[in-house]
């Protein structure tokens, strides 16, 4: 059996102007063959599920693993329509040059969006469908956050999302969909899956998977796949900073050969969704409201404030400067906020480790997000922005490059600066260890994301504040423009 192995991931902002291009997937994951296996052998990602679980199946009965091409690019702005044309070629071309393949395994993402293809996702899926013909097995892995189309149902024999957020399953999940594909191959299994699509968006502040009011729907899911003829299930959270046609929630369902049965266990997932639908409006603390907490919370409460509405994670800029100025003003702390500013990088690159600089500080991609800070500073550090996690983190990255990184200290208040010159996800406190700062020397640390850095930050943090910021991601959907998305939509309608 030759088992072919393939990804595009990318998660598309439509509220953000700035497209994302070729040479975002280049500085992040751009990978061809065997610098596959290479990178992600070893790591917590789905592939590096893919790639674990086949290696065990190939003992019992050989298998060819064919690594073909995996391209990743941070969140951001839709994809420019010549990046994902070349990107689609790269894909049908990297299979065209191999022999015949048995199956594939596909890591997805499923809320991309490029120019003139909102259905990015179901788009290129659909291509690969018919490169390779009906008859080949095809097993994808979804984001938790996908907008589940019809067209990507149907172009896959099974689709599998992660079950986590933040997203610590992937490799588990990875080895799920690998297992799946090769009891396929074998003739043990026959995935027959269904999808419901219940109108509701749930609020990005809703999605924890481990909170009260999540909880008993993802035990109903687990219940469910102990039916003998259930291969497996999945809750599609959606992404509502997308706006298409098929964003919102989604359940899906994959039986043994059962059609009726899929549909059935698809549809009763869809109805605990709606039932619950209330609960999945956001409870949005605006950032006066969350200062006031802060203040009340004894002093040795260490708290992680959740920037929402630019939650780089969510494709924002990574620049707002909301938090920091209200920080700043009540000169709360001892506080760390990290901004992408590569232009401030560069001036205080110009200058030397423990001088003292004036520089405008944050606010520069656009005008949500908050105006750039005049701020007075000492330089503590400089740095090159690599650094490695090895534990299990959103996103099962465990590479990570920031760019040159220089650590302020404000010298009329209480907050440390990291400075980045590449966006960076807050997935792990290695960002702070590996410039020499210690995340427990400081009361208040600002992440720009909503659930992901917990898996990181709860090690330091007993406290998390999730604060309705302005931005690209504000949690109050209210507050975006929508003109592509399904009508009537709950909670809008």
């Amino acid at each position: 059996m030759r088992i072919g192995i393939l990804a595009l991931l990318h998660e598309s902002n439509t509220f953000i102007s700035q497209p994302t291009t070729l040479d975002h997937f280049r500085s992040d994951l751009f990978l061809h063959g065997e610098a596959i296996p290479a990178h992600f052998s070893s790591s917590h990602h789905e592939i590096g599920g893919f790639l674990s679980a086949l290696t065990a199946e190939s003992l019992k009965q050989p298998l060819d693993i064919v690594p073909l091409v995996a391209f990743r690019a941070t969140p951001g702005g839709p994809i420019t329509e010549d990046t994902f044309r070349y990107l689609v070629s790269s894909i049908t071309a990297s299979i065209a040059n191999q022999p015949p393949l048995d199956g594939l395994l596909i890591a997805a993402h499923g809320a991309a969006v490029a120019e003139s293809f909102a259905d990015a996702d179901g788009y290129w899926l659909e291509k690969v469908r018919h490169q390779v013909g009906p008859e080949i097995p095809i097993i994808a892995t979804l984001d938790a956050h996908a907008n589940l189309s019809p067209k990507m149902v149907r172009t896959c024999d099974a689709l599998i999302a992660y079950r986590t957020n933040p997203h610590l399953d992937q490799r588990e999940r990875g080895v799920e969909a690998a297992r799946l594909l090769v009891a396929t191959l074998r003739g043990n299994a026959r995935p027959t899956m269904a999808a419901a699509y219940p109108p509701l968006v749930i609020n990005i502040e809703r999605q924890g998977t481990e909170e009260p009011h999540l909880k008993p729907l993802y035990q109903a899911a687990d219940a469910q796949r102990q039916h003998p003829k259930l291969l497996s299930n999945s809750i599609l959270l959606g992404f509502p900073y997308a706006d298409v046609l098929e964003m919102g929630a989604a359940a899906i369902a994959v039986t043994n050969d059962d059609p009726v049965l899929a549909q059935r266990m698809a549809a009763e997932l869809e109805d605990r969704l709606w039932n619950m639908r209330e609960h999945l409006i956001g409870r949005l603390c605006d950032v006066d409201a969350a200062l006031d907490l802060c203040t009340r919370l004894g002093p040795t409460e260490r708290i992680c404030l959740l920037d929402m509405g630019d939650n780089v994670g969510g494709g924002s800029a990574g620049d707002g400067t909301v938090l920091a100025s209200a920080i700043l003003k009540r000169r709360i702390g001892p506080s760390f906020v990290c901004l992408y500013d590569p232009h401030a990088v560069a001036v205080c690159l110009a200058a030397s480790i423990g001088e003292t600089v004036t520089i405008d500080v944050g606010g520069k991609t656009d005008h949500l997000h908050g105006s750039s800070l005049a701020i007075t500073a000492r330089i503590v550090s400089w740095s090159d922005g690599r650094f490695h996690e090895t534990e299990p983190r959103h996103g099962g990255i465990t590479h990570f490059d920031q760019g040159a990184t220089v650590i302020l200290q404000s010298m009329d208040a209480p907050l440390t600066w990291m400075l980045t010159s590449k966006r960076m996800v807050p997935f792990s406190l290695q960002q702070l260890v590996s410039t020499g700062l210690d995340p427990r020397d400081y009361r208040i640390l600002v992440a720009k994301g909503v659930h992901a850095p917990l898996a990181a930050y709860r090690e330091v943090c007993s406290e998390f504040i999730r604060v309705n910021t302005p931005g690209s991601t504000c949690a109050d959907l209210r507050q975006l423009a929508y003109t592509h998305r399904r009508h009537p939509l709950f909670p809008f309608e």
